[in-house]
């Protein structure tokens, strides 16, 4: 079937992304879905970092590649052998699909699945088919999902089903940036309530962060942005303290009251991961979930491992079982102890693709929403 899709054909153009254009509205050709795929209507796409990433070269992916990762979406055929989703159905799509069999998967890590991060790293499905094609051309899939799109075919794995009634630019919401943020905070850190937590970057993932630190009891949370809009945002959601970049140390400590216990860095730039890093407290966590350049390259002190007794962890997917996490941060945000509607900045037509990424570039937009 036809199709359109935003489609990256080369990295690194550079902003005003309005200007530069790296992504165009193309018809191209969606094959149907394979064995263990489904076909879904994109509902509702979100722009996150990741997708940015990809636009400025700081996540090398093959091209051409039609972006976008973070969706609500509603089925609309299944292939062979898909016994847990109908057409109708409306799913939250996740950006790695899980094998099952891989030995991350055998341990419970399905969030750092083997299989499925080589099919993503190669730009394909879990089946590694592409299911894209413009003319002659294969078209690379983003992250299994391609959601900047009226379609896609997603491995049925990459599909979460929710409840019809949840808005579809706040279900979308839950696929990347509340299951990072969050999940980095009660799955990776275990977060335990009244430990403080200090949050570098008040993105979408940094704010979900935030709200995930709330609702687990943190206190006090601090957070650091160079924003003062986010940093006010920030406090509207339950942070104690809200810093710019160049407060130091000594603010930091004294906002929190000490060194924290738990430091959360979403920004995504070694710099500012050593500078988390040196923040915690003895014997405290530091948890990164950016995704730095990999030319980046980290500089600590190896004895403060042992010596401060630090843990540093890196936290893909916050860590996250999908089809556990979704609907567990879903009924946490019907109960309001996640408000993350707070995090949607604007949903706008797909068309606005590319002025909408020099907001996001900018650091003017949290999470933005494009709906085919």
């Amino acid at each position: 079937m036809k199709i359109v899709s935003a489609i990256l054909d080369q990295m690194e153009k550079s902003a005003p992304y309005a200007t530069s254009k790296p992504l165009r509205l193309a018809d191209v050709e969606l094959s149907g879905p394979g064995p263990e795929e489904i076909l879904v209507k994109i509902e509702a796409a979100g722009l996150c970092h990741s997708d940015l990433s990809v636009i400025n070269g700081d996540r090398p992916r093959p091209t051409p590649m039609a972006l976008g990762h973070e969706a609500c979406a509603t089925v609309m055929e299944t292939g062979s052998n898909v016994a847990d989703l109908s057409p109708g159905d409306r799913v939250v799509l996740s950006f790695l699909p899980t094998c099952g069999h891989c030995p991350s998967c055998y341990s419970g890590e399905s969030y750092l699945c083997d299989n499925g991060a080589a099919a993503n790293g190669a730009g394909v499905l879990l089946s590694g088919e592409s299911r894209l094609q413009e003319g002659t051309t294969c078209v690379h899939h983003h992250l299994g999902v391609s959601a900047f799109a009226s379609h896609a075919v997603v491995d049925h794995r990459s599909a979460v089903r929710i409840p019809s009634d949840i808005p579809v630019e706040i279900a979308a919401l839950f696929g990347c940036a509340v299951l990072t943020g969050v999940g980095a905070v009660l799955n990776t850190a275990k977060l335990i309530a009244g430990e403080s937590v200090l949050i570098y970057g008040m993105g979408g993932v940094g704010l979900s962060a935030l709200l995930g630190a709330r609702a687990g009891g943190g206190t006090p949370i601090a957070v650091i942005d160079p924003s003062p809009a986010k940093r006010e945002l920030a406090l509207e959601l339950g942070a104690d303290a809200a810093l710019a970049p160049d407060a130091g140390p000594d603010a930091v400590e004294k906002a929190i009251g000490r060194k924290p216990d738990l430091v959360i860095e979403t920004v995504g730039r070694a710099a500012v991961l050593e500078t988390a890093y040196k923040a915690a407290r003895r014997g405290g966590r530091i948890v990164t979930v950016g995704l730095p350049n990999p030319t980046e390259h980290l500089s600590i002190p190896a004895v403060s491992l042992v010596a401060e007794g630090k843990t540093l962890m890196g936290s893909y997917m916050g860590s996250s079982v999908a089809q556990r996490d979704i609907p567990r941060f879903i009924q946490m945000w019907r109960s309001g102890r996640l408000p993350v509607e707070r995090l949607l900045t604007s949903v706008s037509p797909l068309s606005e693709i590319n002025s909408l990424f020099d907001a996001l570039d900018s650091g003017q937009a949290i999470r933005q929403i494009v709906i085919p």
